[in-house]
């Protein structure tokens, strides 16, 4: 099963505030940890708000709005997508997150990611000619 582990914003991440060292420190081991347990897929920081947009569709036109937006409890910080036997393992991993981060007030999502699989034989064969590609 895959989850994302979903960083929420806050006003130091909206503000492009630079993580310290100890943060950076502590978010390497931690991802070492995952990566070492064989459950790390992906994971990366997001950029803020202010640097992207946000695109809304009103009976099928699109509106481009440009970043920053200003609800930073709503936006995403950063992620990580982990692949563990079950809500209960992934909760686990989410438990051990830098306590330093947001001066120890983090806000963390845990979502399970659809599969494939879940939509059917075309879905799979589709993102497999998908993933040919990419490489």
């Amino acid at each position: 099963m895959r989850f994302m582990l979903i960083r929420k914003a806050d006003s130091e991440t909206e503000a492009g505030a630079e993580p310290t060292a100890q943060l950076i420190d502590e978010m390497v081991a931690y991802n070492q940890k995952l990566i070492d347990a064989g459950v790390m897929v992906d994971g990366a920081g997001l950029q803020r708000s202010a640097k992207g947009a946000r695109i809304s569709f009103k009976n099928g036109t699109p509106t481009v709005t440009d970043g920053p937006f200003t609800e930073s409890k709503e936006l995403v910080a950063g992620y990580s997508i982990i692949d563990v036997k079950s809500l209960d393992e992934a909760i686990a991993w989410a438990r051990q997150w830098p306590t330093i981060d947001g001066h120890g007030n983090v806000q963390l999502e845990l979502r399970q990611l659809f599969e494939h699989e879940d939509f059917g034989e075309k879905v799979v064969e589709m993102a497999k000619s998908f993933t040919s590609t990419r490489k």
